[in-house]
């Protein structure tokens, strides 16, 4: 029977976990904890998780990462429970995946890590833009795993596992080229064909951009651990409707909705993929153009599950994957969700000791959201001060420098020169205040710097 990817699943099928400690590895999470995570990553999937194995090895073994001894070990206990995956905790390399198909039973799969990761986003991939992230991190992970029993993955799955779409198919063979050679040429053809389609996505996000920055409307973007409730706390900043659920990945297209501060000033809010430690390369290269979003943010809030048990795990990856994405540069502020799962009233305020600058919050209740919009809007314009300027036609650099760095609120051509009310950082004052405009109704105020 031939192997393949997990497809849409008609009913669950029976799984086993396997986790491996390896000495001195770089895992974030301890070894059980990992398997809880992959645990819930398996039913997300659709599967039905009826027993697990673990062992500890100083490094993987280089035919069956598992060593042929733990292999026949796990095949006896697929065999006992009926299981028809064997899902890996640890991404395996193409000879280690087939090695152990070779030894398991001919009719049971192995999935890594990565594998699965990458079937569940392409279960919640609901835009075209998600479809092609997903559809070309599946090929290029597939690529170097191709054998004759994947083969006919190429025409089944017709780009994209089956759920993502697409119309491509296999070509004509040359003389004496094998079926093999012919669907490894096909994969590369269409991974050529998603990243030109994907770089067409990312031109159009960033002329998106580009027309948000013109506006000046802050943009804030929310990330953190997958399930850490942003998409919640998005429904409740913005009244909106996003697709919320206890599951891993619930969301996965990013979602931007406007919100307004208390001084009455719009911000966008753009809830983005969730985090997760062993975050598959393949994915954060594929979805590159989703993950600028939080690369050009004004500002991040990290949302955070303070009620996991390997919160500081969690708050790690997320650090580590910023960094990844080069946006741990900008500006972020901590908030601890989900207090109203604590036991003690007081473990929210204690919590907040170990975050610096950090805001508790139930996004779930709506507790803590004035406390948490007032310090969003401290962070985005605590150096910056209201301005309501009237410049000559021949302070052209003054007008752009407002533009480049300022919030412009109004700007009016004039026959006199260019009017222009709004907010600008507090070391550029001084520059403005030849040109400050005073009318009696107004009520600008100009804190004095230095």
């Amino acid at each position: 029977m031939k192997k393949t990817l997990p497809t849409k699943r008609l009913h669950s099928e029976r799984a086993l976990l396997v986790g491996v400690e390896i000495f001195q590895s770089d895992n974030l999470l301890p070894l059980d904890d990992s398997l809880t995570e992959l645990r819930h990553l398996a039913v997300t999937a659709g599967f039905e998780v009826v027993g697990q194995v673990t062992q500890k090895l100083n490094h993987p073994h280089p035919k069956t990462f598992i060593g042929s001894g733990k292999a026949k070990e796990v095949r006896a206990m697929g065999e006992e429970l009926d299981v028809a995956v064997v899902l890996f905790d640890n991404e395996l390399s193409p000879r280690h995946q087939r090695e152990l198909e070779g030894i398991l039973e001919e009719d049971v799969r192995v999935l890594d890590r990565t594998a699965l990761i990458l079937d569940i986003f392409a279960q919640h991939a609901s835009t075209r833009e998600g479809a092609l992230q997903v559809e070309l991190a599946q090929y290029e992970y597939r690529l170097p795993r191709l054998t004759r029993a994947w083969t006919h993955l190429v025409r089944q799955a017709g780009g994209g596992g089956g759920r993502t779409g697409g119309t491509a198919g296999v070509g004509l063979r040359g003389p004496g080229e094998t079926q093999l050679e012919t669907d490894r040429r096909e994969i590369r053809r269409r991974i050529t064909h998603l990243k030109a389609e994907l770089e067409k996505v990312r031109a159009h996000r960033k002329r998106h951009r580009s027309r948000r920055k013109e506006s000046r409307i802050p943009t804030i973007s929310l990330v953190g651990y997958t399930n850490a409730g942003k998409s919640t706390l998005l429904n409740h900043l913005a009244e909106a409707d996003v697709y919320v659920a206890d599951k891993l990945f619930a969301t996965l297209d990013p979602t931007t909705r406007r919100v307004n501060l208390p001084d009455g000033s719009v911000t966008l809010f753009t809830d983005t993929v969730g985090f997760i430690q062993k975050l598959p390369t393949t994915l954060v290269a594929a979805f590159r153009a989703t993950l600028e979003e939080i690369a050009e943010a004004d500002l991040l809030l990290h949302v955070i599950d303070i009620t996991h048990p390997q919160v500081k795990a969690q708050v790690e990856a997320v650090h580590q994957t910023l960094e990844e994405i080069e946006a741990d540069h900008i500006p972020l502020i901590p908030v601890l969700n989900k207090i109203d799962r604590l036991r003690k009233p007081d473990a929210a305020m204690q919590s907040l000791q170990g975050f610096p600058n950090a805001v508790a919050v139930s996004a779930l209740r709506g507790d803590g959201m004035e406390d948490l919009l007032q310090t969003i809007q401290e962070r985005l314009y605590e150096d910056y001060q209201p301005m309501h300027v009237e410049l000559p036609h021949d302070q052209g650099g003054l007008v752009a420098l407002f533009h480049e760095d300022g919030l412009i609120e109004r700007i009016e051509n004039t026959y006199q020169g260019v009017t222009i009310q709004g907010r600008i950082p507090g070391r550029h004052v001084v520059k403005y205040m030849p040109y400050v405009v005073a009318n009696e109704d107004e009520n600008v105020y100009i804190r004095p710097t230095g």
